[in-house]
């Protein structure tokens, strides 16, 4: 792709003003402030277009640094583009009031869509991260992203694996890094219903050990008093009368076979003992039998019955086996709601225990787990490999740059995991940090040279703004002299006619436009 024409109608501090651009080397030229940054921006909004931040993030976003100084609600441009042999064009508002965008073939009237990724093919699959780390380089911005060594990694694996560049390794290890991230949280919610599950039973099993308890009590109550009963019925049935009483009907206060004793010791005591002391004997025993006598004729009053006596003595004996009987169905009732309590007591302890055991969720979640993780560690362990394949490349084509900008000085670039770089020369390493700030921009530029050329499938113009500050004038010549033979078309943005001098020097063509 090369950029033919930029249509500026009303961008930051330019509006309606038109650059024609050749191919080969462009020099934009201009002094501080006259919109140099602006039209680079004006370049990266067309291809990719451009969105308004939220909140705070809108204050200094490109968006609102590049809006308009003269009416505002105008915001627009137009860029046309070679491609394939053919011309296109596109045309967009950037205003939120009246957004657009459109992309036309202007040989044929064709309307594409770049919501479908129409421009993207036009471009070589170009991306805007991609075109931030190779093509395009901002003021003081030589240096690349961490997204560049993602880029890389991706490449090696898809290219060296399939021969093409279409499968997203960086996207398949993020879709596995999301799935494992989803089965994680499905664990942990998972061990947090069991745990609640797990509470549930605990409480209830608490509640029904509580019965238990209560019911063994009752029971043993229950028991006692019945064993208590038992023994009282066998002491009234064991326990009999007096002999009197047997004989005694009764009826009868005092029995006649008493009264015929109490005469029969009289009479033996007035026989038996000597006088006068058998009189006196009789008179006692007399006595005493009568005052036995008058007690019993009182004993009987005594036991006159009262009404809850009378109401006692009409209760029958089944009637008094009731409370025992109760007693009885109690115990029996008891015994089973117990039994029952500990059955359910038990299948709560079954429960819990099997809430110990690894269910087949945990199982299954397990086994996804581990195969996510082999997946992504195989997945890993081929890119290591074939990285290493594409690092042999890198580092030849990488080297040949930086050999050609520096004159010979340094013979290799050594380019490392996560794009960290050692320069070689005259048989010693030395890390990129060690080197000058001008040989780091050569060894960043020779980075971006050399992706664009790996990770592109079209060659797109190379977009230098202010970049070459840090360069030396022998080092510049080589690098003008790289990309005049190397590239197609590159716009070099600059406030300095030193360019320009040792183009001339070189007897290099280009095209000036002055800002």
């Amino acid at each position: 792709m090369r950029i033919r024409e930029l249509i500026i109608r009303n961008f930051g501090k330019f509006s309606d003003k038109d650059i024609l651009l050749e191919d080969g080397i462009n020099i934009l030229y201009g002094e501080n402030e006259s919109g140099k940054s602006t039209l680079h921006a004006f370049i990266r909004g067309m291809l990719f277009g451009m969105e308004r931040g939220r909140g705070r993030a809108s204050l200094n976003d490109t968006y609102s640094t590049y809006e308009p100084w003269e009416n505002p609600n105008y915001y627009s441009g137009v860029l046309r583009f070679e491609s394939g042999g053919k011309m296109f064009r596109i045309d967009r508002n950037f205003d939120k009031y009246s957004k657009k965008a459109e992309l036309y073939c202007e040989d044929d009237g064709e309307q594409l869509s770049i919501k479908d990724g129409d421009l993207q093919m036009l471009l070589g699959e170009l991306s805007s991260a991609s075109y931030d780390n190779t093509i395009s380089v901002g003021q003081m911005k030589v240096e690349t992203g961490q997204s560049l060594a993602a880029e890389f990694k991706n490449y090696a694996t898809n290219y060296y694996a399939t021969g093409n560049t279409e499968i997203d390794l960086e996207g398949t290890l993020q879709n596995l890094k999301e799935k494992k991230k989803a089965l994680d949280k499905e664990a942990k919610e998972a061990l947090v219903r069991k745990q609640q599950k797990r509470e549930l039973i605990e409480q209830e099993a608490s509640y029904v050990w509580r019965d238990i308890h209560r019911l063994e009590e009752e029971q043993d109550s229950i028991r006692e008093e019945l064993l208590h009963r038992e023994e009282k019925e066998k002491q009234e049935e064991s326990s009999g009368k007096g002999v009197i009483d047997e004989l005694r009907p009764s009826k009868w206060r005092i029995h006649p076979v008493e009264i015929g004793l109490f005469i029969i010791f009289i009479i033996l005591a007035v026989i038996l003992i000597a006088r006068p002391w058998n009189y006196l004997v009789a008179i006692v025993i007399f006595l005493a039998c009568g005052l036995y006598v008058w007690n019993r004729m009182k004993e009987g009053k005594k036991k006159e019955k009262t009404p809850p006596e009378i109401i006692l003595e009409a209760i029958t004996p089944e009637e008094e086996k009731i409370p025992i009987e109760r007693l009885v169905w109690e115990k029996k009732r008891v015994e089973e709601e117990l039994q029952e309590k500990q059955i359910q007591y038990g299948n709560l302890k079954d429960q819990l225990m099997d809430l110990d055991e690894v269910s087949e969720d945990s199982q299954w979640i397990d086994r996804r787990r581990a195969a996510i993780q082999m997946a992504t560690d195989r997945l890993n362990e081929l890119s290591g490999g074939l990285q290493m394949q594409l690092k042999e490349e890198l580092n030849r084509k990488i080297s040949e740059i930086i050999c050609r900008i520096t004159g010979g000085k340094y013979t290799r670039l050594l380019v490392e995991e996560d794009l960290h770089m050692s320069l070689l020369s005259e048989g010693k390493r030395i890390p990129m940090e060690q080197a000058s700030r001008g040989t780091i921009e050569q060894i960043y530029f020779s980075l971006r040279m050399t992706a664009s050329k790996v990770l592109q499938e079209e060659e797109n113009p190379v977009i230098l703004d202010d970049t070459f500050v840090y360069y030396d004038d022998e080092r510049l010549k080589h690098t003008l002299a790289w990309l005049a033979e190397n590239k197609k078309q590159v716009l070099i943005f600059t406030c300095q006619k030193r360019e320009i001098q040792l183009l001339e020097e070189l007897g290099l063509d280009y095209h000036k436009v002055c800002l």
